[in-house]
């Protein structure tokens, strides 16, 4: 199927999450700790809360922040906000506070929903005009989310979106100042959902909810819901705790960042867990290695899945599936196993020059993505998006190349290419020789100014437990695999890194400090 060939999205979300509610109305929904929803109890719950914003003068475009860890009332506020005809703000809770203040300022919400344990920074946000709510609590000054819809009728609320009204603005990473917000709309999520449920093939799958909901977790939820799939939610991410629970409740399809992988590999009871009902366990947005790949399709089973999406263009850019990591029945080599997939249902991916125009297979430039799920661009920015929509494509600022069978390759983001004595240097490609070294765990490569070389390679090495390695060792054997330009002119020994408040390494403040030792600015 090409995307022009796919049906017409152009409509809302909404009567597709209101036939959900009712088809699978007796089926369990979500279970949270020791709690468990049916379809009915989340679809009367979050009718509940979009019907008490209406009477409060909640109308549709309105924003609605959600300030909380994983929960059930989480998920359900969220839902209410979008079946009001609201934008969901979705609030980090890892994010500083004084981040996340400047973040409610900047996007502003008519209404907000919180945990207790962020009412310091909600208190510092609040005016006069804005509703608020406590999911797991009283106090004094707003209401209880129970107290709050008491009362409230459940019918389904009548309201009219347009396919480009906008169900959420998540927020890009940013390299400087706040992030940007990107705009999903209706249509947006109509073409995720239709590839989520293409993705099922048919199973009613059983998900389990442990990276945040604040990202890439809640939209794979929403988009589930019409598939039957039931949530099982955790709070915060726990290796013996995932272990558990998909153990208990039969879990076959899960999410994880490859740190997330690479801790669930490094527990040393994981063989004692029964893990045959998984059929799908996703990893993707940072690269993974493929040593640890390969343990993990030996040990966790052939259910790997590969990925590749941004906030600007969610989930379904590219896709390694399970099957795709074998060949002729044993695990495919390391090159297949370094790419992200090929397109999905609902994407076309090319790679494009500096001009956006489309180049042949093998050779590398910006990846570039077109179809029905790339957002409606960035809030209020309108200057910002129009850099990233040339010639009909998006520019996802990747480089990468395409080879002769389709399948997608990344090789560096496009601000973190390396120019080295008039060479290009794609840090990725390093990262990925070093933690192939043995004894190497992760490595995170980057450019550092150079009074010879323009930017010199530098690295940033963790080593396994009991591995001793030296920073020459490291480097002679990087030159020997990939080259003398390729390879880090210096390598620093690390116990850590810095992550993000989603997970990810931190490589911009790894960077940042290193051009600040150099006494330069990025």
């Amino acid at each position: 199927m090409t995307i022009s060939s796919l049906p017409d999205f152009n409509g809302s979300l909404l009567p597709v999450l209101n036939e959900a509610f009712a088809r699978y109305s007796d089926d369990e929904c979500v279970r949270f700790k020791d709690t468990a929803f049916s379809y009915r109890e989340i679809g009367d719950y979050s009718a509940q809360v979009a019907n008490r914003l209406i009477e409060g003068g909640f109308t549709p475009g309105m924003k609605g922040a959600v300030y909380s860890l994983n929960s059930a009332w989480s998920f359900i506020v969220t839902l209410g906000i979008v079946r009001a005809g609201g934008t969901w703000i979705p609030i980090n809770p890892r994010n500083s506070e004084q981040d996340n203040v400047e973040i409610l300022k900047k996007f502003g919400s008519d209404v907000v929903f919180y945990q207790q344990a962020f009412l310091t920074p909600v208190e510092a946000f609040v005016d006069g005009d804005c509703q608020v709510v406590c999911l797991d609590g009283t106090d004094q000054q707003w209401p209880d989310i129970f107290t709050w819809i008491d009362g409230v009728t459940s019918d389904s609320p009548e309201i009219d979106v347009s396919p480009t009204d906008l169900v959420t603005i998540p927020l890009t990473g940013g390299t400087t100042g706040l992030p940007k917000g990107v705009m999903l709309s209706h249509r947006n999520f109509r073409a995720l959902e239709y590839a989520t449920h293409t993705m099922y093939d048919g199973r009613r799958p059983v998900v389990l909810c442990a990276a945040p909901m604040t990202h890439v977790g809640g939209r794979i939820a929403i988009c589930g819901l019409p598939s039957g799939a039931r949530f099982v939610i955790l709070e915060a991410v726990d290796p013996q705790v995932i272990l558990e629970t998909i153990q208990r409740e039969n879990v076959t399809d899960f999410f994880l960042p490859p740190t997330g992988v690479y801790a669930l590999l490094d527990q040393p009871n994981l063989d004692e867990f029964d893990l045959t009902s998984l059929r799908s366990f996703s990893y993707g947005s940072a690269p993974i290695s493929t040593d640890r790949l390969k343990e993990a399709l030996r040990r966790i089973g052939p259910v790997m899945r590969g990925g590749f999406g941004q906030t600007e263009c969610p989930m379904f850019i590219a896709r390694l599936n399970p099957e795709e990591h074998f060949i002729d029945g044993e695990i495919a080599p390391d090159n297949r196993l370094r790419s992200v997939g090929r397109s999905t249902v609902i994407s076309e991916v090319g790679i494009v020059d500096e001009n956006a125009n489309e180049l042949p297979a093998g050779e590398r430039g910006e990846i570039a993505v077109k179809g029905p799920m790339v957002s409606e661009g960035y809030y209020e920015a309108p200057e910002e998006t129009a850099k990233i929509r040339v010639n009909g494509w998006h520019l996802t600022g990747d480089i990468g190349y395409l080879d002769e069978e389709g399948f997608l390759y990344i090789v560096d983001r496009k601000k973190d290419m390396i120019i080295t004595g008039g060479f290009n240097v794609y840090s990725t490609e390093v990262e990925q020789a070093l933690m192939e070294m043995p004894g190497v765990q992760l490595a995170v490569v980057f450019g550092v100014p150079d009074d010879k070389w323009g930017e010199a390679v530098s690295a940033h090495v963790q080593l396994e437990p009991d591995t001793e390695l030296t920073p020459a060792e490291i480097m002679s054997q990087a030159k020997d695999a990939i080259g003398g330009v390729k390879a880090p002119k210096q390598v620093y020994l690390v116990d850590d890194f810095p992550r993000t408040p989603v997970g990810k390494i931190d490589k911009k403040a790894l960077r940042a400090a290193a051009w600040a030792e150099a006494g330069r600015q990025i």
